[in-house]
């Protein structure tokens, strides 16, 4: 079964729209687990637009499932991580300022960076993912500079699924085979939903891991949060 992680920032954005703890982004995280989430997953940005550094501490003491912190490997997040030690940690090349993390790492390009940060990594006994498109000389890449996961950059498959799922999806099959015979352990994420994500599973059978945020606390609104999450991991299985 492919794990379901709970990317709860969109929960921290709507608290930090009032202040104070309404809706209480620890109680969520907890919440999430209780229904049968196999992971949380947050994005602690430098300007803590919606989970902050608090959060993440917090949430260290009450996640008992898998702990996945995802972000740009500054010198602030790599002291976090240090500080965290969570269950996996996923790197994305996210500038300053970008809304969301919307392409993958050139990992030939930044291999001599990347190396570096995976072995500080790799130090604290910390499973690595790196964000990536679905490109295989990159996905090669990853595996070179030692990375333990990829995360699949789903984006594209997502606004291209209603016009033609078969090519939509066609290049992550590629890429989830190429990972695999790499040893690569595989995640996806961006933009998956209760629409498109049965076709992408069944596609991908080596999937180890989902990640998923907007659409799931999109679709709590109106199905309830207990519902929504067993509508996901029904599909994951």
């Amino acid at each position: 079964m492919t794990r379901l992680s709970v990317n709860i920032n969109k929960v921290a954005t709507l608290r930090n729209a009032r202040g104070g703890t309404v809706p209480n982004v620890v109680q969520f995280a907890i919440d999430c687990e209780r229904f049968g989430a196999e992971g949380i997953t947050v994005h602690p940005r430098p300007d803590e637009r919606h989970i902050t550094t608090k959060d993440v501490f917090e949430l260290k003491e009450v996640v008992k499932t898998e702990f996945n912190i995802e972000g740009y490997p500054d010198d602030r997040f790599m002291k976090m991580m240090e500080e965290i030690r969570p269950d996996q940690v996923t790197l994305v090349p996210d500038p300053p300022g970008v809304l969301t993390s919307n392409a993958g790492w050139d990992t030939r390009e930044h291999a001599s960076f990347l190396r570096e940060i995976l072995d500080q990594l790799k130090s604290l006994g910390l499973r690595t993912s790196l964000f990536c498109e679905p490109d295989l000389d990159r996905i090669e890449g990853a595996k070179v500079i030692g990375a333990d996961r990829i995360e699949l950059y789903t984006g594209p498959y997502a606004e291209y699924y209603p016009l033609d799922k078969e090519n939509a999806v066609k290049p992550y099959v590629q890429a989830a085979q190429f990972a695999m015979e790499c040893g690569l352990g595989i995640n996806a994420g961006h933009d998956l939903s209760l629409d498109n994500l049965a076709y992408f599973k069944q596609s991908l059978p080596q999937l180890d891991e989902v990640s998923i945020g907007h659409a799931l606390i999109s679709d709590a609104l109106y199905l309830g949060l207990e519902n929504t999450i067993q509508r996901y991991t029904h599909l994951l299985a």
